[in-house]
């Protein structure tokens, strides 16, 4: 089948970055400030090299977009392109909670056509390849219906609900705090939880894996606006995203294109 042989080195090396990952929480790990003020950790360059050490050894006429290499903008000159993101959730890393996860996607024309997304900790990796569903560890995954008896389940981020950006949504829905998008978005696509919603920037890396994992499962995802996402761009920046589980109440749904913006 098409890309079988990119989803099973995906599967092998992004499993070798999260033991990585593990290691350096073991070990510890040294912490410092990016330009932009958010923090980066010897762990994200570690399994950053770890990754694109292999995927680019593999599969040398590929692109390569990562948050923690330089841009080389040749990669809008490639028909693929691998977008990464070696820990999202670096916060979360660095505070020793369980929601930080390594991000990696195959971007082909523009769209994501395998994706593995990997949470060391509780040791689950979602993979999807275009048009093959979606897996947890290797087994099909059918997303449930977390509903029931209770409220729908939202990842939000805390600052955003804060400022009552979310305001729409609290009566009726509970909050599951984003710490991670990419986790998030996998949580949506397995149907733990309902949807995922920000009107904060994205970057490609930060969704792209999830993207695909969203689709396969039935769902959908777009940028804050409600446009359909592309991927490979010269800017690879989203205002916001929007996704929703193929569980997600009709009424939900609505709910979350309708936000209070009062930032």
């Amino acid at each position: 089948m098409a890309w079988d042989y990119e989803r099973d080195v995906l599967i092998d090396v992004i499993r070798k970055a999260g033991l990585e990952a593990l290691r350096f929480v073991v070990d510890g790990f040294e912490t410092i400030q990016k330009p932009d003020l958010s923090p980066v950790t010897s762990a994200d360059l570690a399994v950053n090299q770890v990754l694109q050490s292999r995927l680019t050894s593999v599969f040398p006429q590929d692109g390569w977009l990562s948050e923690e290499s330089p841009d080389g903008l040749d990669r809008l000159q490639k028909r693929r392109v691998w977008v990464v993101d070696p820990i999202d959730g670096t916060k979360a890393f660095i505070s020793g909670e369980p929601e930080f996860c390594i991000s990696v996607a195959l971007v082909e024309l523009g769209q994501p056509v395998v994706a593995g997304i990997f949470n060391p900790s509780t040791d689950e990796l979602f993979t999807a390849t275009r048009g093959a569903g979606l897996r947890l560890n290797g087994k099909s995954v059918t997303p449930q219906d977390t509903c029931e008896d209770r409220k729908p389940i939202v990842a939000l981020s805390p600052w955003e609900r804060k400022i009552g950006r979310f305001r729409s949504l609290e009566m009726s829905t509970e909050s599951h705090p984003i710490r991670s998008i990419a986790w998030a978005l996998a949580l949506t696509a397995s149907g733990r939880i309902h949807a995922a919603a920000t009107l904060e920037p994205e970057n490609e890396w930060d969704v792209a894996a999830g993207a695909l994992l969203i689709a396969e499962a039935g769902g959908t995802i777009s940028d804050g606006r409600g446009q359909d996402l592309t991927f490979n761009r010269r800017e690879p920046r989203y205002s916001g995203i929007i996704a929703t589980s193929p569980s997600c109440p009709d009424a939900l749904k609505l709910l979350t294109r309708t936000v209070d913006d009062e930032s």
